[in-house]
Formats: C-alpha cells, structure tokens, sequence
C-alpha cells in the first residue's frame, strides 16, 4: 500500500508540475497584442456645432466641448507657447482668444467697424501673445455697393485693442486665403510669409527684410494646398517644415521639395522629392522623432501616403489605399498613429509604420477645416 501511493503521489507532483509550466505560456499565447495609441496628448477641433471638440488621444473619447461666443469658426491658430488658441470666425472678421488650460474664453475683438468690414486672409500672433498681425481686405458698404480695398499687413495691439501699423501689401499681387501663411521668429522680431514666395519681414516695421525663390504648392498645375494640411505638431520649436515648390533652372519645371525653415536664423535646407505632381492635392506631416516625414497625396481614384526618410533626405516608400473625396493629415503626438480626417465627422487612425488601418472615432457633427490640433501634456 506504500508503495502504490508513493507512485501516485509522484505522478500527482509530475503533473502538477508540468501543469504549472504549461499554463503560463498557454496564457501568453492567447493574450492581445496591446493597443497602439497616439500618446498622451490632446487633440482639439472645430465643428459645426459652434464649439471645439476636445479627444483624449490615449482613451479616444470625447471628453469635453468648448462654446464659442463668435459662432462658427474659419480658422484656428495655436499660439506659440501652446497655452492659447486665436480662432477667427466663419465671417473672416471676428477672433476670439481661449485659454488652453481652462478651456474659457480670455477676450472676442474684430477690426470691422460699422460699415467698414475687416477680413482677414491669414494672421499670425507673436511669441508674447501681445500683437497680432494680419493680411486683409476691406470690404466698405456703399449706397449702392461695395468698394473693395487692397490688400493690407495690418499690426494689432491685443492687450490694448488697436491698431498700431498698417503698411500696403506687396508680397502678392493677389493674395489668397488657401495659398498664404505667416509665421513669426521665435523672438517675434522677424515675420515669414509664405505665398509665391517666401519674404521675410522685420516684425515691428513689416518692412521687408530678404526673400527665397520657393512657394507653397499653390500653382495651377499642382492642386489646391490647404493650410490645414500643414502639421507642425512634431516640429522642434523654431523651426517650419513643410513641402514648397521651386523651380528647375536646368530643366525649367516645378520640382517639389521638402523644406525645414529656421525661423530664427533666416536660413532654410529642402531636398527634392521630383516634379510636382499635376492636379493633386498634398498634406504633409512629420513624425515625433523627426526622422521620418509623410505626405499625402489625393488625385481622383488616386490616394498615397508617401514616407520620407528625413534623415536620408529622399522618398522611401508608398502606400496606394482607398481614401475619402477629400482629406487632410495630422500626426499623434507620438508619432505612432496618422490621422487623416476632413469632409465629414469621422478620424480615420492609420498605424504610422506601414500606413495599417486601426479605426474610426465618429463625432456628432461635422469639423471645420483648418482647425484641427495635437496639443502635447504640459
């Protein structure tokens, strides 16, 4: 009787103990990969609703809504030290300033007064969050019509609510809202405009100072470039990269390259990509280590993601895949998911490596172009 459980006993402790090793890996095995997310961050966007739409990039949910006194938003500037949002109206005349952190509004002003409508086609705040400066059209009403200015660089005094500076236009003849940008130095002292070309002016004169032979995307033959396709999220303070346009002197065409602008310095490097592509509309993105950058590229039945290698300054690869009529692209805060989003309520989440899609966030109303923004935990 000893004997036999004895045996038993041992064959119970081989078991238990081959049961105790198995378990495990049998557990590892069955287990989900983990969850890419975009990080930590915030993404804040307008809707038609009249409100901004705040999604936590880690949950993907919404989880709070800001109210806007000025109504339906055009544009939305994040200033410079991430701490204010400037949003201009739908009418073009309207701003009104809010504070990131309370999410409240800090002040609303327009330039317009009675008869006299100011609106602006770009504008941008300086570094102290003190002036604004604006290029503009004013739109006078007449008795029997209305009388249409030239376009003007306008400096406003946000604390004190006045112009202090207003200087004639000359950058562009004729200036366009999709085709213009402004951006300060990180001192505030210099002013970079980007239009059909890049002119660089003294911040507090707007007198100009030098000017670079590349352009935003904006000819014919290219496509709308909307601004809202230009993400700086991941770009190092000071710096603007982005995709241009510059002519061929040898072959006497427009090549698109992609340039990284010291703000700062007043110095710019760009490498080609090739010719610029005809009819097609592109974004461009960079990724959180900056070593890679993505553009996005929209042609009827035609819809690639390209990935740049920004280290080696050439294209590396591209992803053909079916796409929405219309698009615009962001990157996550870090770096790990694309978002591709626009012409509709719907964020479409793409893997950054390998441009795999991941899913969907669905938004109760529709959002506005050019208001999209990944803001990073302060």
């Amino acid at each position: 009787m000893r004997r036999v459980s004895s045996a038993a006993a041992a064959c119970s402790l081989i078991a238990a103990v081959i049961y105790s090793r198995a378990a495990p890996v049998a557990a590892v095995d069955a287990a989900d990969p983990p969850k890419i997310t975009g990080g930590t961050g915030t993404i804040y966007l307008g809707s038609y609703a009249r409100r901004i739409a705040v999604i936590d990039e880690a949950t993907e949910k919404l989880t709070a809504e800001i109210p806007l006194r000025t109504g339906l938003m055009w544009a939305m500037r994040l200033s410079a030290d991430a701490t204010r949002f400037y949003v201009q109206s739908a009418d073009q005349e309207r701003f009104e300033v809010i504070d990131v952190a309370s999410r409240k509004t800090l002040d609303t002003f327009t330039l317009s007064e009675g008869d006299r409508h100011v609106r602006a086609l770009a504008f941008d705040v300086d570094p102290q969050n003190r002036f604004m400066v604006l290029v503009a059209r004013t739109a006078t009403k007449l008795v029997d019509r209305f009388e249409i200015g030239a376009p003007t660089f306008i400096q406003y005094d946000l604390k004190e609510h006045k112009v202090v500076r207003t200087v004639p236009w000359a950058t562009d003849p004729e200036p366009q809202y999709y085709y213009l940008q402004l951006r300060f130095s990180p001192d505030g002292k210099l002013l970079y405009v980007f239009a059909n070309e890049i002119v660089i002016y003294d911040a507090a004169s707007l007198s100009k100072v030098d000017a670079w032979d590349l352009s935003l995307p904006n000819e014919p033959a290219v496509g709308r470039f909307d601004l809202s396709s230009m993400d700086e999220t991941n770009d190092e303070p000071g710096y603007f990269t982005a995709l241009f346009t510059v002519r061929d002197p040898v072959q006497k065409r427009r090549m698109l390259v992609v340039g990284r602008v010291n703000l700062g310095r007043k110095s710019i490097d760009f490498f080609p990509l090739g010719p610029a592509s005809e009819h097609a509309e592109v974004s461009f993105a960079l990724a959180g280590d900056r070593k890679h950058g993505y553009m996005l590229l929209q042609d009827i039945g035609r819809y690639e993601l390209w990935t740049i290698d920004m280290s080696g300054r050439k294209f590396q690869s591209k992803v053909t895949f079916d796409a929405r009529p219309r698009m615009a692209l962001r990157s996550s805060s870090n770096g790990r998911i694309l978002y591709i989003y626009e012409a509709g309520n719907t964020i479409d989440l793409y893997e950054a490596e390998g441009f795999k899609y991941l899913r969907r966030i669905t938004l109760d109303a529709d959002m506005m172009y050019n208001t999209f923004h990944v803001v990073r935990p302060r």
